[in-house]
């Protein structure tokens, strides 16, 4: 597919005119071989991470049983965002994705933040996970170094990453497969407890959601506490948006992936939290957060006498870490390509290997596994806590700017219909203000939450940086 030439960075334009179907094409060197399947599951392996798998016992421990509200509030307002998103990529599935479209329509400075912002929660979220990789691998063999784990993990996604989009899109996707397959046996088997038992175990039935202080034995302000914790499981689909440049027929894909990934991850969380609950007293399950041998999946294999049950979930959260590592490394790279093409980054970042890949961006974009790894050396207590913090903080500003771009964008198209083809959802700029008022509930947790209100400082900060950062480089054009 050939792509037609853009014009080199100029001054950033006030406000930049609107993408057409014309600007569709990836963009210089990026190769369009995604696939429609792997352009799918490439949102479920960002999104189905350790959060799921191992981290809901820290929600669990807020909000007790009603923390199912939580996740299915939360499942809602990421399904608005990511049909909303899903619109937008499939009309100008341009490298830069969100960033690109904001920078369009709310003018330079968002689709500079937005990049900036996303970029850093995924550099974040990298580490984080490269870490718990290297943690589950010492689970096996205690005596590997914490080092050794971490760089082996680094290089197994760093090697993927880099020989080009084809290979990334392959692995992910079977990575992807592993895990909802696991996913999906969980929800049978622990449903198969709940409502038949076994024959020598009565069924768990729901008395459980009412047991231990009541469904909400924390009453309903912990739902919306425990939202701080919940919406950074859900962080991730916007990849798909991202893969939107790279992949084979942009509009299709898109449109399938981001309505497929809405209630997929619905049925995923919504359902496996509500049969965990049920299954497993809610205190129980908050007394042992974080470990293997705690995490839903053990107890539920174990239940039904599946030998070896942590062996068999550890080898699930390892390769659903490898694989959120992986999903969100693309991610961060192409936005940082795609600030360099812009002239919004160093120019190097903007240098593409002859398979098409960013390979400086890429190598840029494993600063947080070095971080990450630094903290882990000096076993810095509490600091991956708040690095999630800020990060989710990250995150859910960049959520805000979608939404507006998207409030921006319906306005231009319902004006110019004939410039634009794909789907439209109905009331969507309704849809889109709704959303935006649920992710600003979510931010407003930081009264309450210590490590949100010092993610929101650190944001808050980083954020004043950046716009410093770009009102310099706006300064610097305009006087050349």
């Amino acid at each position: 597919m050939t792509s037609p030439e853009r014009p080199a960075p100029a001054a950033p334009p006030a406000p930049a005119a609107p993408l057409t179907p014309a600007d569709a094409p990836a963009g210089p060197g990026l190769l369009r071989s995604l696939t429609h399947r792997q352009t799918t599951m490439i949102g479920l392996g960002s999104a189905l991470g350790t959060g799921l798998f191992l981290g809901s016992g820290s929600a669990i421990s807020v909000a007790g049983p009603a923390v199912i509200v939580s996740y299915a509030v939360g499942a809602l307002l990421v399904a608005v965002i990511a049909v909303l998103l899903g619109e937008m990529s499939a009309a100008h599935p341009v490298q830069g994705s969100f960033g690109t479209i904001a920078r369009t329509y709310l003018g330079p400075w968002a689709g500079f933040l937005a990049r900036w912002m996303y970029w850093f929660s995924a550099v974040v979220v990298i580490g984080t996970e490269v870490v718990a990789s290297a943690l589950y691998i010492r689970w096996w063999w205690p005596g590997v170094p914490m080092g050794g784990a971490i760089l082996a993990i680094a290089a197994v996604v760093l090697a993927v990453n880099v020989i080009n989009v084809k290979s990334f899109g392959t692995t992910e996707f079977w990575l992807s497969t592993i895990k909802v397959t696991a996913l999906c046996a969980f929800i049978l088997c622990a449903a198969f407890l709940v409502l038949f038992g076994l024959p020598d175990t009565e069924a768990a039935g729901f008395a459980h959601l009412t047991d231990d202080g009541g469904f909400a034995p924390h009453g309903g302000e912990a739902v919306w506490i425990a939202m701080s914790v919940v919406m950074f499981a859900y962080a991730g689909f916007e990849v798909v948006a991202i893969a939107s440049a790279e992949a084979a027929d942009p509009q299709r894909s898109i449109r399938t992936a981001m309505r497929q990934l809405a209630w997929r991850l619905s049925v995923f969380y919504v359902l496996s939290i509500t049969l965990v609950v049920a299954l497993i007293p809610w205190k129980h399950l908050a007394a042992g957060n974080g470990s293997v041998e705690a995490s839903p999946f053990v107890r539920v294999f174990s239940d039904i006498g599946v030998p070896a049950a942590a062996t068999l979930t550890n080898l699930v959260v390892l390769i659903a870490a490898v694989s959120a590592a992986n999903a969100h490394l693309y991610g961060a790279s192409r936005l940082l390509h795609s600030l360099g093409d812009d002239g919004l980054a160093p120019a190097p970042l903007a240098r593409l290997t002859s398979r098409g890949v960013p390979a400086v961006a890429l190598a840029a974009s494993t600063l947080g596994i070095a971080a990450a790894a630094l903290l882990a050396f000096y076993d810095v207590g509490g600091i991956f806590s708040i690095l999630m913090s800020i990060a989710l903080f990250a995150v859910l500003l960049v959520w805000l700017l979608i939404l507006a771009s998207y409030v921006a964008f319906r306005r231009h198209r319902d004006t110019h219909p004939a410039e634009f083809t794909g789907f439209s959802i109905r009331g969507g700029p309704v849809l889109a203000v709704v959303a935006g008022v649920g992710v600003l509930a979510v931010a407003a947790t930081a009264i309450e939450v210590p490590d949100m209100r010092q993610a929101a400082a650190v944001g808050l900060a980083f954020t004043a940086v950046l716009l410093v950062g770009y009102a310099v480089i706006s300064w610097r054009r305009r006087e050349r």
